[in-house]
């Protein structure tokens, strides 16, 4: 995973400074009375890690702070657990007392949830890796709307896969972009299309082309599948990833090995499986003919990591 490969904030888009100035708006529309109270005198405040976990959400947090006139040093490396001590003194910020409280709650809303998305994802990845699995855990696009280059770099930390960051990034085809293909098909020649196993076969290679055709040499198409039948009609017509979707443990290993097997030297594709994975249930799915297991059990309804910040006063 990038995590492995360097700096994952390199791969932070210049947006994402736009959107904390937004955040930071919302949550200081009008007055702030408790930074009158405060004044203007210099200080600096602990960031204190209070439970365990990975550490997520660095470069945030230190955007926070710096449109605030702040500065933050870092105690803890990105990625790094926290100890399993009651307190962990992860970072230490300088500035206007003002301006370090104003930006307090924003900072750390962020860091404990980008922090909880990182620990889930490794939590999940160590138990996969465990069972002697070596493909790849993956995020949905199931994320918070405004909040999603925060959740997929917790991904990132934690060592998974962002999977699609948006729908320009990569073409998939689901359930109902086929029907809405077989309809439209079918409306031309006079009829309707029914929602049949063998009508969205026959209707996936027409689908699937013009993927192809509107997204170029460049861009991935993956189709997702309810059967073997729909499957190699994707897989014939050049899809790059088929998605098995909503398959029972047993239903996955059989469909993957009898794709693979199949196709073996004339087409090449990758096996996602997807459809209600989670830590506790993805072992069951993970077999050397699935190459993808994909869940948002990573990024949503997670937990976070406990933080506070502790004013000291120069």
């Amino acid at each position: 995973m990038a995590a492995t490969y360097g700096d994952v904030r390199h791969l932070l888009p210049g947006n994402y400074k736009r959107q904390i100035t937004d955040w930071l708006e919302e949550d200081c529309p009008s007055l702030d009375y408790g930074g009158f109270v405060v004044g203007e005198s210099e200080g600096e405040a602990r960031l204190l890690g209070k439970s365990k976990g990975i550490i997520a959400g660095v470069p945030f947090v230190d955007e926070v702070f710096s449109q605030l006139g702040c500065t933050v040093e870092w105690h803890i490396k990105e990625g790094s657990e926290l100890n399993l001590t009651p307190i962990h003194h992860c970072a230490t910020v300088r500035g206007p007392i003002r301006k370090i409280l104003l930006g307090e709650r924003v900072a750390l809303n962020i860091l404990a949830r980008c922090s909880g998305i990182a620990t889930k994802s490794a939590s999940m990845l160590a138990a996969l890796r465990k069972e002697g699995w070596n493909g790849i855990l993956a995020g949905t696009r199931k994320t918070t709307p405004g909040f999603r280059v925060v959740e997929k770099y917790g991904i990132l930390v934690g060592g998974a896969d962002p999977h699609r960051h948006d729908l320009s990034h990569m073409t998939m085809l689901k359930d109902n972009h086929v029907w809405a293909c077989a309809n439209n098909r079918a409306a031309a020649d006079g009829g309707v299309a029914d929602k049949d196993v063998t009508s969205i076969a026959k209707a996936i290679p027409r689908a699937v082309l013009a993927a192809k055709s509107a997204g170029g040499f460049a861009t991935k198409v993956e189709v997702e599948c309810r059967s073997v039948e729909e499957a190699n009609a994707a897989i014939e017509a050049g899809a790059d990833i088929v998605m098995l979707d909503n398959f029972t443990p047993d239903g996955v290993r059989e469909a993957a090995k009898v794709l693979k097997d199949a196709w073996n030297g004339k087409r090449a594709f990758l096996v996602e499986v997807s459809g209600g994975l989670t830590e506790e249930n993805a072992a069951a799915y993970a077999c050397p003919d699935v190459d993808i297991l994909s869940t948002s059990s990573i990024h949503q309804g997670t937990g976070i990591v406990d933080f506070s910040l502790k004013v000291s006063l120069r």
